[in-house]
Parts: C-alpha cells; structure tokens; sequence
C-alpha cells in the first residue's frame, strides 16, 4: 500500500469511528471530518462531488481580456501531499482538498474552467514568474517581502502549528522554548522565517540556537519526529491537526499566527504583481463567502475556524526580516 492511500484511508477509518469532530478552537481538534457525519464522513475518492458556483457578471468582468478569452484559469498548486489542505484521493492520482475546493469555487465564480497545474512549492512562484500559472492557491501566506512582486487576495486566516511526539511534555510558546531544541520546517516557507527569527533572538538573549532541520514532505518529517531525530516540526495548522488525528502518535504543542507576533497571518490567492487578476479573485471570494458555499467547503474540510469574513487585496503581511 502507498504511502498516500494510507493516509487517506487512516481518514476514513477513524472518520466512519466518529474519532474525528468538526473545527473547533483546540487546533487539535481542527480536522478533516464535517460537523454530523459518523458513518462515511468526508469524502476522499476520486468521485468528490464538489460544490460548485455560478458565473456572476460583476465578478467575471473584472478578470483580464486575455484569460476572459481563453475561458480557462490556470491555477498553480501545490503536489505535495498536505491534508486536508491539497493531497490525493484513494486512487493515488487524483488531486482533492480545500485548497482545490475553493480555487474551483473562484474559477466556477469567474465563469472559467479551472485547469491545475501541480509542481512542487518552491516552484509556485518559478511558474507565476514565467506566466506558467495565472494565479497561485496553495496556501500561501501574504509576507512583505511577497507583496513587493505578487499580489494577494486572502481567503483564510494563517495558524501554524509546532508538532511534537505524543507526550512530550512541553510547550511552546515564546522562543525561549525552543532554544536547543532540533526543529524541522519546509524551506522557502514563513514557518522557516519565524523559526530563524526566533534562533537568532535566542542568540541574542545568550540562549541556544535551534537546530532547524529541512523537510519537504510531510512523510519525512513524520519519520523523522518518531525516530526522535527532531523534537517538533513546525507547519501549517490544519496539516498539523490533521496527522494528530490520523496517526496517532503526535501532539501539538504550541500554535501562532504564522504572521508572528502580533499580526494575524492570512491565506491568500497569489497573482503576478498587477496582472489585473486580483480584483477578479477578491469579487469571487467574497461573492463565495457571501452565498454561504465558501463556508460549506470550510465546514466540510473542518477548517471553519480559519474562515475570513471578505477578502483583503495586499493587507499587512509578516514583517521583512530585520538587517
């Protein structure tokens, strides 16, 4: 059995068990499993019967001549394998999650064909870049540094989520828990930002540095934290509520806003710095909030906790890193 259809079918054993609950504001409990659903729950084969929207003029007027024309938005995406964000359904090949749901949704909303183009992360913005995509959703976090060549449209709130083994016995709230410690992210990410940040202000302050260690995949940072390798991995939320669940082994041990400090990270659809796209997305997003089929997606993936009330065009981000 691959690794993939392990996964999704540990989801539907312990979803038809009723061990999974809908979101709630224990991050834990932050899971892939819709509010009322004991017997089958949430669906994870190929057939995903989505919900799905209809054109709206005021929005699909906004999206540029040259994409209205072709009727298709190229969306980039994410292959990784991050439930229940973006992973695959019980045939290995098909791509399903909230990510995919609400990127549909928009597409459906903007009165174009969806067509996704998955690459791995670090190749998200190549592809924006070189006008492969038109546009990125796969959750990305609106940073300073981004805003200076994309653009954005938010569509959910950012937590993220250090992961330890189960029974740790530690927290983590301030950097000062995570001096010494050996700690995984994936590159390339605002995890890894906050989690350097956070070393060099142990430095500062005379403690121990972290020991930041890179994964890509979420299977090697699992083998990796129960093997004892790294003491916690640090990663978005609902990725990290989702494998608390499913496998059984692990706990979270501490959440922030992966803006850091004080300011609330935001998701956000990410467009080529003024494409002219990202008035189109925030109409589509909040026409989808408004209708009430934004929550539903939401609600299905058990992700209701992160939802926003409208879409922000280029709010603040998490800070540049200081020189």
């Amino acid at each position: 059995m691959s690794v993939r259809r392990g996964i999704t079918l540990a989801l539907a054993t312990l979803t038809a068990t009723g061990l999974l609950t809908a979101c709630g504001s224990d991050p834990s409990s932050d899971l892939a499993a819709p509010k009322g659903h004991k017997d089958t729950g949430v669906n994870i084969g190929p057939d995903q019967d989505r919900i799905r929207g209809k054109k709206v003029a005021a929005a699909a007027d906004l999206v540029p001549e040259a994409i209205r024309k072709r009727g298709t938005l190229k969306i980039g995406a994410s292959a990784d394998a991050s439930p229940p964000l973006g992973f695959y359904a019980t045939d290995d090949t098909t791509r399903i999650g909230s990510e995919i749901d609400i990127a549909t949704l928009v597409a459906d909303t903007l009165g174009l064909k969806p067509q996704f183009e998955e690459v791995s992360w670090e190749n998200l913005f190549v592809g924006l870049d070189s006008a492969k995509f038109d546009a990125v959703l796969s959750n990305v976090t609106v940073t300073e540094e981004r805003k200076e060549k994309y653009d954005f449209a938010t569509y959910r709130l950012d937590n993220i989520a250090f992961e330890a083994k189960k029974g740790s016995g530690w927290k983590v709230k301030e950097p000062a828990d995570v001096a010494g410690r050996t700690i995984s992210v994936s590159s390339g990410t605002n995890q890894e930002k906050i989690l350097v940040e956070w070393s060099e202000e142990n430095v500062k302050a005379g403690r121990k540095p972290v020991e930041i260690k890179y994964f890509q995949k979420d299977t090697d940072y699992y083998l990796a934290l129960q093997s004892g390798r790294i003491d916690a991995h640090l990663g978005p939320s609902p990725t990290a509520a989702y494998h608390v669940a499913t496998a059984g082994q692990s706990e979270i041990v501490g959440q922030l806003s992966g803006a850091g400090g004080d300011l609330q990270g935001k998701i956000a659809a990410t467009t080529k710095k003024d494409s002219g796209l990202v008035e189109a997305y925030a109409a589509a997003i909040n026409h989808i909030v408004q209708d009430g089929s934004y929550g539903k997606v939401l609600e299905r993936w058990g992700l209701s906790g992160e939802a926003v009330e409208k879409s922000e065009i280029n709010p603040p981000g998490l800070p540049k890193t200081k020189s």
